[in-house]
């Protein structure tokens, strides 16, 4: 392994850890990622892969066989992990706030609450989470929103201050 590699394999696993703290709460305890040091085929850098490890199964699989809403939140959780760690790095920069566009869609119901129960906590905390979506769960449980409406004029701001 290549230097730059092996150093950028350390900060993964920072990372990794970070996202799995949130990924076990929005996985319901299921999925965790792996940090992977396979050699990659044909010359391809190796060290920075990551592997699925499924808690119910006890088996560890690539990343690319992740459902759709399984993507969605893993991908959440190593956003929020990268965040954390830029945050308490030696002069990092707090990252107040985070804006998500769309893939709640892609959740089933109770996933789409564990997720939101993560997004919660983040605002416990004093950041700021944006969310934009066309889920009507998310109108229900949102109780500051702003609601955009086109037409031919343009479009036009309402802001909302309680659940629909």
């Amino acid at each position: 392994m290549q230097l730059e590699s092996y150093v950028l394999a350390a900060r993964l696993e920072d990372v990794v850890d970070a996202a799995n703290t949130r990924l076990s709460r929005m996985s319901h305890h299921r999925i965790t990622l792996v940090h992977s040091d396979d050699r990659a085929a044909r010359g391809a850098k190796s060290g920075l892969h990551l592997k699925v490890l499924d808690a119910w199964s006890g088996h560890k699989h690539h990343t690319d066989t992740l459902s759709g809403g399984e993507s969605f939140y893993v991908f959440l959780a190593l956003a929020l992990g990268l965040a954390d760690n830029v945050t308490t790095e030696p002069g990092g920069q707090a990252l107040d706030t985070l804006f998500i566009d769309e893939g709640f869609g892609t959740l089933d119901e109770d996933t789409l609450h564990q997720v939101l129960d993560e997004l919660d906590s983040l605002r416990a905390h004093d950041r700021t989470v944006g969310l934009i979506s066309h889920v009507p769960e998310l109108r229900r449980r949102i109780t500051q929103r702003l609601h955009i409406s086109k037409n031919i004029d343009g479009s036009t701001l309402t802001h909302l201050t309680k659940a629909a």
